[in-house]
Parts: structure tokens; C-alpha cells; sequence
């Protein structure tokens, strides 16, 4: 599961990448411009994704949930007070040490008691907060998307199936470059 689970993590850093590099390209008062919708601008789906994301680092390094969520309301504050690059540039970081917790967990299959405030003790697994990580990411990323069209502007495709054949080629370039 560990390389699955590093996989599936992979994928969501690079959809994330696809997303900033999509809204980069995009004028820049979009990033911050209120609308009605599921968020209240593009900004704030944005800081979400990163606070939640740092969140279930805290919890897989050993943090209770009830500390990491204390801590995401700073956390997310000061990620809707960045521009769109310097919060691309804290995403950098952050999916970097996410990496690394992943590669160096010494059992992310390991049984583990999560205590949310809000729904309870619930018995899971180490890996099952990578997979909450990369679905919640899905599932904003694709409000986002609706968002953009509201705005008047395309997304960009971020499905899995797109990451796999990215991957697979990016992997045949690799081994023929090695030649």
C-alpha cells in the first residue's frame, strides 16, 4: 500500500500543479475576485485545499485531530492573505515534507484511533488520511473548475486517467534518455 499510497499522493500534487499553473495563466484579479459559489473566491478554495492538506500532515506525524484543526484556522488566514505564487510556492514545501512523511512512515497500514471533535473515534489506518487527502483535493478541485466557468474561463483537466498516461510517458522518456 505504501507505494500505492505515494502514487495516489503524486497524483495530487501534480493536479494541484496543473490548477496554480492554470490560474497563472489567467488574469490575476480573478485569483482574489468574490463570486457566488460554493467558496467565495478562487482564493479561498485555494488556502482550503493547503490547510486541510497541512492538517492531515500534522495528524499522520502524530498530532491529535483536534491540534491540527485548532491549528488550520491560523494556517488558513495566512495562506488567503498570499498571492497565488507565493502559496504555490508553500504548496511546494509543504507536498515536499508530505512526500517525505509518506516515504519514511514506518507502517502506513499500522491500525490507528482518530478522535474527531465532530464525528467521533473512528478506527482506521495511516494510509486512509493519504486517500482523504487526495479525494478532498478532487472534490475541490473540481469546484474550482465550476467556479472558473462562472468566471467566465476554462479549467483544465486533472482526472486520475490524464496523471497515469502523464506519468507512464514521462517514465518511457526517462528510460530513453538513460540510453
Amino acid at each position: 500500500m505504501t507505494n500505492h499510497c505515494s502514487r495516489l499522493y503524486d497524483y495530487h500534487v501534480w493536479a494541484n500543479k496543473i490548477i496554480f499553473n492554470r490560474l497563472k495563466e489567467l488574469p490575476p484579479h480573478l485569483y482574489n475576485q468574490e463570486i457566488q459559489s460554493v467558496f467565495s473566491s478562487v482564493s479561498k478554495v485555494m488556502a482550503h485545499i493547503y490547510k486541510v492538506d497541512c492538517g492531515w500532515l500534522d495528524i499522520l506525524m502524530g498530532k491529535s485531530m483536534k491540534e491540527a484543526m485548532e491549528a488550520s484556522f491560523q494556517i488558513e488566514a495566512d495562506a488567503e492573505s498570499r498571492s497565488l505564487e507565493e502559496l504555490e510556492a508553500m504548496y511546494d514545501e509543504l507536498s515536499a515534507r508530505f512526500k517525505a512523511c509518506i516515504n519514511e512512515h514506518p507502517d502506513l497500514e499500522k491500525e490507528v484511533i482518530l478522535d474527531n471533535p465532530y464525528a467521533g473515534i473512528l478506527n482506521t489506518r495511516y494510509s486512509e488520511f493519504i486517500i482523504q487527502v487526495v479525494n478532498h483535493g478532487t472534490y475541490h478541485r473540481g469546484n474550482l473548475s465550476a467556479m472558473l466557468r462562472q468566471l467566465g474561463h476554462s479549467s483544465v483537466m486533472t482526472e486520475y486517467g490524464l496523471f497515469m498516461y502523464h506519468d507512464e510517458s514521462r517514465l518511457r522518456m526517462s528510460a530513453v534518455s538513460a540510453y
